[in-house]
């Protein structure tokens, strides 16, 4: 799967020994979901067109090595369950060919603050990508 966001770690993302801190991860982690809609067909501000907004349930983070300064991550995002009013979302940051952290993050459909169904446009968009 190709990656849907990538970006050079910053000087500002790192603690003292240079590696990434920990939060750093769950900001790619929501850059690569903003983008990963797009690459569905549901680029930013379609959701809200169509009454539907969508929020965390839960997150995970799996670290297996580190991102440092100066390395180049890359986030892929993979859709691993899509539910009736949410949907389970599995990204990989990488640098190169390394995995550094696997997140796993489920998203809710909601409408005025209460769980919905996801729209049939979505859910056809979201399936096909």
């Amino acid at each position: 799967m190709p990656a849907v966001w990538s970006a050079p770690v910053r000087f500002v993302e790192c603690d003292q020994q240079g590696v990434v801190f920990n939060a750093h991860y769950l900001i790619w982690a929501d850059e690569t979901v903003t983008a990963w809609w797009g690459t569905v067909g549901v680029p930013h501000g379609v959701l809200d067109a169509w009454g539907v907004e969508y929020l965390v349930k839960a997150t995970a983070l799996d670290w297996s090595s580190s991102a440092r300064y100066g390395d180049t991550v890359a986030v892929d995002a993979e859709l691993t369950k899509l539910g009736r009013t949410s949907l389970t979302l599995l990204l990989t940051v990488r640098v190169g060919e390394r995995v550094c952290c696997t997140v796993q993050t489920t998203y809710v459909a909601t409408a005025d603050g209460r769980p919905v169904p996801w729209p049939d446009e979505v859910r056809a968009r979201v399936s096909a990508g």
